[in-house]
């Protein structure tokens, strides 16, 4: 039997300043003013259409990314959470995260935000590199990415996460450990370091740029790993680490399986119906210009996840993180027995790439390291 998952809440803001090369989400490049009255009041009713999911849960995080939301006035963010807040309600002292790109987001404009309700920032680094960044195609510079680190500290951010990417092009072992340094110095409670990968439909898979050799790829990532090691960042997500007691509340509620609404533009949601024994994902209309037409709804579509594919969902989720996954959480949040993944779990453990014990299983580091090989194994 299906139980009710936690829930949180993703608004996705579409507009950037410039396209990144790499970037494959569902990001616009800004002509004009952000028509920002129009699209909060849009978020608004987009929320509303997807109220019967929330079931008496209450919010446990909310994530506002994009795009860049920080384009978006802070007056009209603590709007926006209001007014959410009267439909549903809060968590005690909930985790309100927005992505801000440095190059986008001001020194008042930080405490503002923070006046009006943020509580954590991911400041989309990429780089402490000038080279790097300009063949990211990012807009901030390298001072603008300190200062808007120093700025949260100076506001009394209690936490905030920077967001770095290894591999890039030219990029050497010691570019990439210098980055990670200069993040450390900046002492966030958060660091996101992940390897930049070329996805289709962006301009770097028309036009790929020359990235590091495999063998240089790993000795990055294993002596990065331990420099952020050294300085106190535990890693708890595949590319997520943070001090004790700081990890992304919001994602782990991604990789944990949880529910979460999503509205905006392309925003994806999960979502649970227990009495139904239905699991369901949720597609809002892509492009700015449809989500805005009057006539149009916000939903572009909706699925149900097979049961077939129910395994390998939950699998791809909660295998990212290094934390040990209970039997009985599977069994919760995919309405599945154990006794339906026996023989992949069995093929696992043998290949070494999970570890079990009485009440948990648990991804080796022979497991991390082959991941897509273990995930495959919950395909069939």
């Amino acid at each position: 039997m299906l139980k009710l998952p936690p829930l949180s809440l993703y608004i996705h803001i579409p507009w950037c300043i410039e396209k990144c090369p790499y970037c494959d989400f569902n990001s616009h490049k800004l002509r004009g003013e952000v028509p920002e009255k129009e699209y909060l009041h849009a978020l608004l009713e987009d929320l509303s259409n997807d109220l019967v999911y929330v079931q008496g849960r209450v919010l446990e995080t909310i994530f506002i990314g994009g795009g860049t939301p920080s384009l978006l006035s802070a007056s009209g963010i603590g709007w926006l959470l209001t007014e959410i807040e009267k439909k549903i309600p809060f968590k005690k002292n909930m985790e309100i995260t927005l992505e801000a790109n440095p190059g986008a987001i001001e020194n008042q404009k930080i405490a503002d935000f923070k006046a009006f309700g943020i509580n954590r920032f991911s400041f989309g680094v990429q780089s402490f590199q000038q080279d790097k960044l300009t063949k990211l195609g990012r807009i901030h510079g390298v001072e603008e990415a300190k200062t808007a680190a120093r700025q949260a500290h100076h506001v009394g951010m209690k936490t905030f996460n920077l967001d770095l990417m290894h591999g890039l092009p030219d990029q050497s072992l010691d570019d990439a450990l210098s980055d990670l340094q200069t993040a450390i110095d900046l002492n966030p409670t958060h660091i996101s370091w992940y390897q930049l990968t070329i996805e289709p439909n962006t301009q770097f898979f028309s036009k790929p740029p020359v990235l590091p050799e495999d063998d240089l790829l790993w000795e990055i990532q294993e002596k990065g790993q331990q420099l952020l090691a050294d300085n106190g960042y535990i890693q708890y997500e595949i590319s997520a680490y943070g001090k004790v007691g700081f990890e992304c509340l919001h994602n782990l509620n991604y990789w944990k399986f949880g529910d979460y609404i999503g509205i905006g533009c392309g925003a994806h949601g999960k979502l649970t119906l227990p009495l139904q024994n239905k699991i369901l994902r949720t597609v809002k209309v892509k492009h700015p210009k449809g989500y805005l037409e009057p006539t149009r709804a916000y939903l572009d579509h909706i699925n149900q996840v097979e049961k077939s594919d129910l395994a390998f969902e939950y699998m791809i989720n909660r295998l990212r993180l290094f934390e040990a996954v209970p039997f009985t959480e599977f069994e919760d949040f995919t309405g599945l027995s154990l006794e339906s993944i026996k023989l992949p779990l069995q093929t696992a453990i043998a290949k070494n790439l999970l570890v079990e014990n009485e009440q948990s299983w648990q991804v080796s580091p022979l497991g991390y390291r082959y991941l897509n090989d273990l995930l495959t194994l919950f395909t069939d």
